[in-house]
């Protein structure tokens, strides 16, 4: 049995791979801006970068979860998702309002894909 991780930190790594699945923590925007549209595709690009590191990609998505900081950003996300997304390939998902580790962030999203 073996087990890769990227991105190690103290708390948590970025992404987990076993058994042929990569498992990615939970991602917020890099540069948080006042705006869900733009904190997703901070996060999807961080996503594709990840998945990539992983030897995957979007259409070998399994399942998403999304937070939001606020459900009134359901449609500004979703449009940058819908655009991201592969289609044909759509994962498993779940979108839940929450509060998120800082008020500076609107979105967050947890992925999971086979390898």
């Amino acid at each position: 049995m073996s087990i890769e991780r990227k991105g190690v930190g103290a708390r948590l790594s970025q992404a987990v791979v076993h058994n042929g699945i990569v498992y990615l923590a939970g991602i917020v925007a890099d540069h948080p801006i006042p705006d869900a549209a733009g904190q997703t595709g901070q996060i999807l690009d961080q996503i594709d970068k990840l998945l990539a590191e992983c030897g995957t990609d979007k259409s070998k998505l399994l399942m998403a979860t999304i937070w939001l900081a606020d459900v009134r950003y359901y449609d500004e996300m979703n449009s940058v998702w819908d655009k991201w997304v592969s289609a044909g390939n759509t994962p498993a998902r779940a979108c839940v309002e929450a509060r998120l580790a800082h008020p500076k962030y609107l979105v967050e999203i947890r992925v999971v894909a086979a390898r």
